[in-house]
This record gives C-alpha cells, structure tokens and sequence, in this order.
C-alpha cells in the first residue's frame, strides 16, 4: 500500500510540475485521438535514429545468417575476465593491450564483477594464455581446463584498490514494474510509451555479446568430442524479441561435420570414416547431449546445476552459467527452432512497430500473471508473440506479411525442408516491400485488446501462415498453429480458465484506452495513464468487479442487436395473433 500512494504522489507532482506545449492534454492524461500522429510526426517523437532502418529502403539490410556469424566470429576473439569491483579500467586496458588491439570492453556483475574484452585479433588471445598461469592447489584441486574464463587478481590489493572507484558496470536485468510506471508516465504520448518499454526491456548490446560469448565458452568444451561443431544462440537471445534477464538457448550444431568433402574424380576408391551407428536420430541426440553435459558439468569453469533432460521432446542439457549469469539450455538437431528464430527476426526488422507492440503485450501479460516463468496452463511469451504477429497481419493494409507471401519471395537458397516440414521463407530483407500502414501504436494496442477480447476463440484457430482465421482442428481452448510444424498447437497447454482471463483482462485494457481516448475517464489525473494505467494491479481487480463493462463495444453492440431483434419479432407475434401471447411447450 505504501508504494502504491508513493507511486500515485509522483505521478501527481509530475502532473504539476509538467508545463504546457506538449502533446499530452492538461492537466490529464492525453486523449489517444490527440496523439495519432503520421507517420512522420511519430517518428519525429521517437528517439533519434529509431526510424532509419524503416526508411532507408536503398540501404542493404544484413541477412540473419549474416549477423550470426559475425557475432560468432567476434566471440572467437573474445574474453571473459573475473576481476576486482575497484580496479583501475585504464591500467587494465593497458596491460591487455600488450597482447593485442583491444576493440571493446565493458564491464558488468554476475557472482562478482567481470569484464567482457573483445581484441580485433585472435592471435591476441593465444598471446595472453601463454602467461596466464594455471591455480595453485590450496584446499581444492583444480581440473586442467583451459578456457577463455580467466580470474585477474591485484598483486597489493591493499594498496591497489585504495584509491580506485568502482567500475562503471552495464545492466543485465529489466527496471522494477514501478519504476518503469514512473518513466512512461514521463512519456508525452502511449506510443512513446511503448518505444519507452521497449527500451528498458530489449537485450542490449552488450547483453547480446555476452550470449553469444557464452556459447563460444561452451563450444570449447563440446570441440573436445566434435571439432568442427558450433553453438549457436537461438530463440529470444537472437529473433530481436528478447528481454534482459532472458533465458540462453543453445544449439549444439553438428552439421559440419557430416558434410562430405569434394570427392577426388580420379581414382577407383571412396574412404569414410568408420562411426558408432544407433537406431535413430534421436537417440543420437540423447547419447550426445548425456556426454556433453557430463563433460559441462565435471570440466566447465562456472557450470553449475546442470539437469540432463533427455526424454523430453526436445532432448536438451540445462545448466546457469554463473560468471555470465544466464539459464541456459543446450540442445542439437532442433534445427526448425532455428527457422521459427530467423522467422521472427525478419518481422522484428521490418517495422519498429511490430517489436513496440509485442514487448508491451508480453511486458502486459506478465505483469498480470497471464504468462509464467514456470510450466503450467499459461500462455507462453511465443504464444502471445504469433497473436502479436497475426493481428498485425490483419490491419487494413497489412504491417507484416503472411509466411505463406515470404515463401513466394524466396530464392532457391532459401528452400528448407527440415524433417519432412516446409521451413522455406525470404531470408533477404531487401526483398520485403515496406508496409503502407501508418498507423501509430496507440491505436494498435487499444485495437489489439479489442480484437482478441472479441476472439471467436471457441471455433477459430490463429495462424500467421495465411494470416486469416481458420476453423479449430481440435477441441482446445486456444488453438494457435505452429508456423512450420503445422501439425502442432503451440498453446495446447492453455485451459479454459486462463484463456478466459486473458479475454477478461484485454477487454477492461481495452475500455480503459477507449475511454481515455472518448475522454470520459473515471480516474483523477494523478494516476498513471495510458499503457501505465494497464499494468496497475487495479486492472485485474476491475475485471472481477465490472463484469458489464468487460463485455466489450462489440459484444454489446450485439445484444443491443439481439434485444431489438427479440422487441421486433414480439411486436409482430402479437399483431399475428391478435394480441394474444402464446406460448410453447418446448424444451430448449
């Protein structure tokens, strides 16, 4: 309670100490219709270099196997350094910078401080190993890996850290939800507030160095079984959805490996190389991913917790790595995850808007409870990204297109049959005509509640593939088609109850933006207001109170129908029989 009257006092002295010559409406909140701008005055209000990649058509955008090498390749010449909170960072440098052009650094904290050191050559960090010496035996007793992990410590730390500050260090985790109440409602519109979340949401740059960083730590201990393998980010840590504090998904690619070399067109032999032979793919997975996560789990410097979960549909090795403070899971032969995360880093390049309105419904989401970080009945963070995806499909002109229209782009090195399923879509950004929709993102989260607060969820299916509604292949609450295992409902492990939740609370978001844009708001003006106003913990007590209000514009329109409908054919009944009711026996 008291944090709650704490957050409503700042919103009112912000209220008050806000002048005049903005696009809010004083002394209140603003009225969405007021803040639908064009697309030139929005992009205007963003912050500086938002909209450049949307507008720069003639500018070449990188494919995303173009980007995953590069990060990969820029691992390869990086490291990982455990060192003291109070250090001086240019002395660090410059004892480093003997080994090599150092290109960047930053530093940050995870069961310790730590800094990330990329040199522009890897010949650099061959250099450094050689004088890293390995530690001594005290208590314990060291296992002899060798890795890119290394401990810096000060020689007279007495003497040494007196007089140095703390290094400045970057975040690796979100805002607390109250304080980032306190920075939308400093936006001047509910688009800017969207762009504002995603902000403090979205991985960081230097977040994303360290994922790929992780994997590379992580290949260096698979490459001790399988030399020419890689491990690859994949999911939220590379599709330009996820959030900081996000788990790491790995992927454990192994392909290299079986690729043939060119074969010799003379000579009257063939050679191959003799391989232990298993009854299926699968099983190869699990016996791989057994070893692997042993090998994790006895030899990988600050691998803890490691979980081999072998039975599951996807075999896959779990694990914290604690100096990079990520939950990871490591899996292999999940190659159509790869293709669903290319897929949905295409539509978070292709308009700004798409990657606003899905943190803001995710940010939304959790906040309420619908989504959870534990397994259960609730709707997955993807889940609510394909109806993101699906209702963007359905503007009027569409924001992004169906897969099924990236599939006509595509080029013949974009075919991809993975495991019998068609995983085929344009990987060239350049191909992909931009949208003609200007529509500001006020209206596409207002619209976006009332859309799937008015979801005929009961008969139709959501499939971003065709981009329309299609009816339910089986009985399930929420039936959302997983774009390349078109077999699979992504959200089967939704109930009734927990779908109808989500109905109950993306109606009373929705109200709650109508009214503010129809000005006809009940609250004072010292409460937040707009995307604020919908992450209150107020929002889910006023679906249980205002059951009428829930109903939504659509739903009402339609009994307003039904009841004229029943007035109608009443009148007429009694004019047929001489204003005589009748009844019947009938049992409905």
């Amino acid at each position: 309670m008291a944090s709650r009257m704490g957050l409503l006092l700042w919103c009112r002295l912000r209220c008050l100490a806000r002048g005049t010559g903005r696009t809010r409406r004083a002394p209140g909140r603003p009225r969405l219709g007021q803040v639908r701008l064009s697309s030139s005055e929005a992009a205007a209000q963003r912050a500086p270099g938002r909209e450049e990649a949307d507008s720069k058509v003639g500018t070449r955008k990188k494919t995303f196997p173009e980007v995953q090498a590069e990060r990969l390749e820029q691992a390869q010449r990086t490291v990982l350094i455990n060192c003291p909170a109070k250090i001086s960072e240019k002395k660090f440098l410059k004892y480093l910078s003997h080994h090599g052009k150092i290109n960047s650094h930053y530093f940050y904290e995870s069961y310790g401080t730590y800094a990330v050191v990329e040199f522009s050559e890897k010949d650099s960090i061959a250099s450094l190993q050689d004088v890293i010496r390995t530690p001594g035996i005290e208590e314990e007793c060291a296992v002899p890996f060798k890795s890119r992990l290394f401990t810096l410590t000060l020689k007279n730390p007495s003497t040494q850290a007196a007089d140095q500050a703390p290094v400045h260090c970057h975040k690796q985790s979100t805002i607390l939800v109250n304080d980032l109440v306190q920075k939308l409602c400093s936006a001047d519109s509910v688009s800017n507030q969207l762009y504002t979340l995603m902000d403090e949401y979205q991985l960081t740059e230097e977040n994303i160095k360290l994922r790929f960083l992780a994997c590379s730590l992580i290949q260096e201990i698979a490459c001790a079984y399988f030399p020419e393998c890689t491990v690859k980010p994949f999911g939220s840590s590379v599709n330009t959805f996820g959030k900081l504090g996000c788990d790491l998904d790995m992927f454990l690619d192994l392909d290299e490996i079986g690729r043939s070399p060119t074969r010799a067109k003379t000579g009257p032999f063939y050679m191959e190389y003799q391989m232990k032979r298993v009854p299926s793919q699968r099983i190869a997975s699990q016996r791989i991913l057994s070893v692997i996560g042993d090998c994790i789990d006895n030899f990988g410097p600050g691998c803890v917790g490691v979980q081999k979960i072998l039975n599951a549909r996807c075999p896959l090795v779990r694990f914290s790595h604690q100096p990079a403070g990520f939950q990871c899971d490591l899996t292999t032969n999940n190659r159509v995850a790869m293709r669903s995360s290319e897929l949905l880093y295409i539509y978070g390049s292709l308009d700004s808007r798409v990657r606003a309105l899905v943190f803001s419904v995710r940010c939304w989401a959790r906040v309420h409870g619908i989504t959870s970080t534990i397994p259960g009945p609730w709707i997955t963070n993807f889940s609510l990204t394909m109806m993101a995806l699906f209702f963007l499909q359905k503007r009027t002109p569409p924001i992004i297109p169906t897969l099924d229209q990236l599939k006509d782009l595509a080029e013949a090195e974009d075919k991809h049959i993975v495991e019998g399923h068609d995983c085929t879509f344009a990987s060239n950004l350049n191909k992909i005509k931009p949208t003609e929709n200007t529509e500001t993102l006020d209206v596409l989260l207002s619209d976006f509640f009332e859309y799937f607060g008015n979801f005929s969820f009961n008969k139709n299916s959501i499939n971003i593939r065709k981009g329309k509604e299609q009816n339910k292949p089986e009985p399930s609450p929420l039936y959302i088609q997983n774009p390349f295992e078109q077999a699979l409902n992504i959200s089967k492990n939704v109930n009734q109850s927990q779908l109808d939740r989500f109905v109950a609370l993306a109606r009373e978001c929705a109200w709650i933006l109508q009214q503010e844009d129809k000005g006809h708001s009940s609250l004072n003006n010292s409460q937040p207001w707009g995307l604020a106003a919908l992450l209150l913990p107020s929002v889910a007590s006023n679906c249980i109170k205002g059951k009428k209000r829930r109903k939504g514009p659509a739903a009402s329109e339609r009994i307003k129908s039904l009841l004229d409908s029943l007035k109608i054919n009443n009148a007429n009944s009694l004019v047929n029989n001489g204003g005589k009711r009748t009844f019947s026996n009938q049992t409905r």
